[in-house]
């Protein structure tokens, strides 16, 4: 009987903090959740970075500001499936926190980003991937577990 392996595709979320809001963008023209609310800055980690390295570096793609090294603080690592036999839909996804940046978050690719917003924790929109809910849903009430799971 022989073991059928999967890949992991590992990824950095990053939302940004002030104070119980959270900035969040609406994705659009990706193929992939497009018209949800999703974290302010996200995306793979690519070969030979770290997490954080990959977090700090989405955001400046993505929103145009700089998170020092030490601005980053990790929430959570989530092991998550879409439920398919799929190997690309076996993830592994670090989510942060950042309350310190320069410069004021902007939109850098409006190809794929139909706006940016910031909600309240205590109200949020109601199209947020189910899987971001839940770090989400944590970080409001103060309560998120170091390792999640989404999807098994």
């Amino acid at each position: 009987m022989s073991t059928v392996r999967f890949s992991v595709i590992p990824a950095s979320y990053v939302y940004l903090m002030r104070g119980r809001h959270v900035l969040l963008q609406r994705r659009h023209n990706t193929g992939y959740m497009d018209g949800m609310w999703a974290a302010g800055a996200a995306g793979h980690i690519e070969l030979g970075e770290t997490a954080a390295v990959a977090a700090g570096r989405e955001v400046r793609e993505e929103l145009g500001i700089d998170v020092p090294p030490t601005g980053l603080c990790a929430v959570t690592v989530m092991q998550r499936t879409d439920g398919t036999s799929s190997p690309t839909e076996q993830r592994a996804d670090w989510f942060f926190t950042a309350t310190e940046w320069e410069g004021e978050p902007v939109i850098m690719e409006p190809h794929k980003c139909a706006e940016i917003s910031w909600f309240d924790l205590d109200h949020l929109p109601t199209s947020i991937p189910d899987y971001e809910r839940l770090v989400l849903d944590g970080l409001a009430s103060g309560r998120v577990e170091h390792v999640t799971s989404f999807g098994f």
